[in-house]
């Protein structure tokens, strides 16, 4: 529960950005310098605390112990990263320089993070767009550096440690080798990285991005690798941009192994992008059935999906 994020800065008037650089004095953003490259800092409106409130002693008003949920203070970290100081430049019309830097700016943040005792994940993740429900249109992404391990991840994790114990090897490693066999659901393919629609997708064009190389973290890429990432997530923005001649606001994430220093290497890095349009004027919700049964309904192929992305991608280069 994170009740001062109520409090948070929603769609600021178009003169005014919060993430932009300081050019006036009068009017001081919430980086205090006239340029910068790309930035990382605290967030204002924290999901987590270095110092979280203290929790209450389950008490009634007569001092009388009485039943209560498990609670657990949010200690963590929550940080934001302006990726440039260029209001309306955003991440696909960088060059493959700018991005590569970015990634090393993740590298860092998920080992400096990672290695506090208290981290157990590091979860680095984009929002775009006000259909995801973003409030500041400056170019930028999140880290949320967790105390526990989040729900998704710890699924994740049981399944590929399942499949690791009865098959010895990799459950993602066993996808990828999959759809490299089958190709229909590919959309990019290059020596280092496989972006393709997955079987078993939720949304019609979201995208998974794995390093070909079995890898627990960003921090494990190479310089090769970083390179041919950073292409692979420009020309897949830009094919999503393509695809209704607008640009396609997505959710992005970064899947990595956790850092509460336990063995993972049954876990394999990868990337996650949800867009939430289902054709160039509709968007596909979570409702009844997704949100209510955690059934999720995807109302096209994923093969066709795939195709008319690469098309598309194919194009562009």
């Amino acid at each position: 529960m994170a009740t001062k994020r109520q409090e948070r800065t929603f769609l600021p008037p178009k003169d005014f950005c919060p993430l932009c650089p300081t050019k006036n004095s009068r009017i001081i953003t919430e980086i205090p310098e006239s340029d910068y490259d790309i930035v990382v800092f605290e967030n204002k409106f924290p999901t987590f605390s270095r110092s979280p409130d203290k929790l209450d002693n389950h008490n009634n008003a007569d001092g009388k112990r009485v039943f209560s949920f498990l609670k657990k203070p949010s200690r963590g970290i929550c940080e934001v990263v302006c990726y440039t100081s260029e209001h309306d430049l955003f991440l696909e019309d960088m060059p493959v320089e700018k991005i590569r830097n970015l990634i090393k700016v993740w590298q860092d943040r998920y080992f400096n993070l990672g290695n506090k005792s208290f981290i157990k994940y590091v979860f680095i993740f984009e929002n775009k767009g006000e259909e995801i429900g973003v409030t500041l249109s400056h170019p930028h992404g999140q880290i949320y550096a967790f105390p526990y391990i989040p729900p998704v991840i710890l699924d994740e994790l049981k399944s590929s440690k399942e499949f690791y114990r009865k098959n010895k090897k990799c459950l993602h490693c066993a996808i990828i080798k999959n759809e490299l066999s089958d190709k229909k659901r590919i959309v990019i393919k290059n020596d280092d990285f496989i972006a393709f629609i997955p079987f078993y997708a939720s949304w019609p064009y979201e995208v998974h991005i794995y390093s070909i190389r079995h890898l627990g973290s960003i921090g494990e890429l190479e310089e090769r690798e970083i390179n041919s990432l950073s292409k692979t997530i420009k020309e897949l923005i830009n094919g999503y941009n393509r695809l209704f001649g607008f640009r396609m606001p997505y959710v992005m994430v970064i899947h990595q192994k956790p850092t509460d220093g336990r063995e993972h290497s049954y876990y394999h890095f990868h990337l996650e992008f949800y867009p939430p349009y289902r054709t160039g004027d509709k968007l596909k919700y979570m409702a009844g059935c997704e949100l209510g049964a955690g059934t999720f309904i995807n109302d096209t192929l994923p093969e066709e999906k795939a195709e008319e992305l690469r098309d598309i991608v194919d194009k562009l280069l």
